[in-house]
């Protein structure tokens, strides 16, 4: 229920364990986060400051533990979001940023192309998502070669036409909006070539297990910037290293508030919400053939949530595996204590509680899956901006500078909040944006 859904805001280093220390040495671009996002970030700093020393450090042993690695893997084409949106610009520039990536690098991909079907009180959906994506422009950044065509080629089919592509679509669906552009990616092939490139590079430096733990601005330092320290494994506070950061990028995805927060004042610490998304693979009857990501139309009613979840819709994966998911389900932690940075940890162990729901949510347009094949696979934690029925939020980037850099604009602090959904499909995107248009 909403009034039991509780924000998390805390700061890094809330308790104060690690006390202030000047800086070892310098680099040019911190990052803080080995994500998806994160790893896109660096590799592109790399690649355009080849001379600077790019640094990425992370808290887990391995790149994209935490948001990266448990999503549907799904290259979207960029059709759900308000026109004006970053969400919309950078997952049409970042989808296609990511299947040229895929096609030069060979990382496995397959552009299987999505239905979003509909019932027949659900075709204006889609009709509108029709005459949306018509109407968009392509983003910054697109080679003028490439504009001719439509920037999100779809097209309106009934539902016998949907049928034909997807036989075991309910008689219920009248129609489906067919979007081609819509694609999977193996994503850990995708993160390993990202580090492969940045490793490779002249100055760029991968830090595993990793933990920023205290973040200052360089307030009477003889350089603009940031203070970072670091903990690698489990290290004490003595073990602590001290780096000084020209450029910081807060690319943490799930903890990115909490570092921001650490250099804001209390009234004006940013709230992080959380929702869990639950996933099960599916071996059965009612799903003969499919070739085709199937996504019915989101909510639309009271309950409507279109702009937090897009439903319990069909993947594939590249060795043809079903899922279903995700669902949507609001995790609170326990209070607003640091100690808890890290509860929702807890909630990824899947269970039964939602396959029922999820079976229910599937037959209304694959009548004929059966509850016995689904099969508990994996969960996933989304970063959200806003509570339940807060309408669309848009991704987040944000410069913060340290006194003697303001002025100047020099020693940014780019933090990148709520980077959910579609962020695997734009990080590449996001990338051309921190550095072409934030730095």
């Amino acid at each position: 229920m909403q009034h039991s859904i509780r924000p998390l805001t805390v700061a890094l280093n809330a308790n104060g364990r690690y006390g202030f220390r000047s800086s070892e040495f310098s680099v040019d671009h911190l990052i803080v986060g080995a994500g998806v996002v994160g790893l896109a970030i660096a590799q592109k700093l790399c690649e355009k400051f080849p001379s600077k020393s790019t640094f990425i450090v992370e808290r887990n042993a391995r790149a994209g533990e935490e948001i990266s690695s448990r999503n549907s893997e799904v290259i979207h084409s960029g059709l759900y979001y308000p026109p004006d949106s970053l969400k919309t610009r950078l997952c049409i520039r970042g989808r296609d940023l990511l299947y040229q990536r895929c096609e030069a690098n060979n990382i496995p991909y397959r552009k299987t192309g999505k239905l979003v079907v509909a019932t027949r009180e659900q075709l204006p959906y889609i009709q509108n998502l029709h005459k949306k994506a018509q109407r968009l422009e392509w983003p910054a950044f697109t080679p003028p070669a490439q504009t001719s065509a439509p920037a999100l080629p779809t097209k309106l089919i009934s539902g016998e036409e949907a049928r034909e592509m997807e036989p075991d679509l309910s008689p219920d669906i009248a129609g489906a909006l067919w979007s081609p552009e819509t694609g999977i990616v193996d994503s850990h092939s995708l993160m390993e070539n990202l580090e492969k490139d940045i490793l490779e590079s002249e100055n760029g430096e991968l830090a595993y297990a990793t933990q920023v733990v205290r973040v200052d601005p360089t307030e009477g330092h003889k350089e603009d910037g940031w203070l970072v320290q670091t903990v690698t494994g489990n290290g004490g506070e003595h073990e602590a290293d001290a780096i000084h950061a020209r450029t910081l990028i807060n690319a943490s995805g799930l903890s990115g508030p909490f570092v921001l927060n650490s250099i804001l004042p209390p009234k004006q610490r940013i709230p992080m919400l959380y929702a869990r998304g639950s996933y099960v693979s599916y071996k059965g009857p009612g799903i003969s053939g499919v070739s085709h990501l199937i996504y019915p139309c989101p909510e639309t009613g009271p309950n409507a949530h279109a702009f937090q979840s897009l439903g319990t819709h069909l993947t594939l994966d590249l060795n043809g595996k079903v899922r279903f998911g995700p669902d949507l389900e609001w995790i609170s932690p326990p209070n607003d204590d640091p100690q808890h940075i890290d509860f929702w940890k807890k909630h990824l162990v899947p269970d039964d509680s939602r396959t029922e729901e999820m079976h229910r949510a599937v037959t209304k347009y694959l009548p004929n899956v059966v509850r016995e094949g689904l099969q508990l696979d994996y969960v996933g934690v989304r970063p959200k901006l806003g509570p339940p029925g807060s309408g669309f939020q848009d991704f987040v980037f944000r410069k913060d500078f340290s006194s003697s850099g303001a002025a100047k604009g020099k020693g940014p602090m780019i933090s990148l909040l709520g980077i959910e959904s579609p962020g695997l499909t734009s990080s590449l995107a996001v990338a051309e944006y921190v550095v072409e248009e934030l730095m």
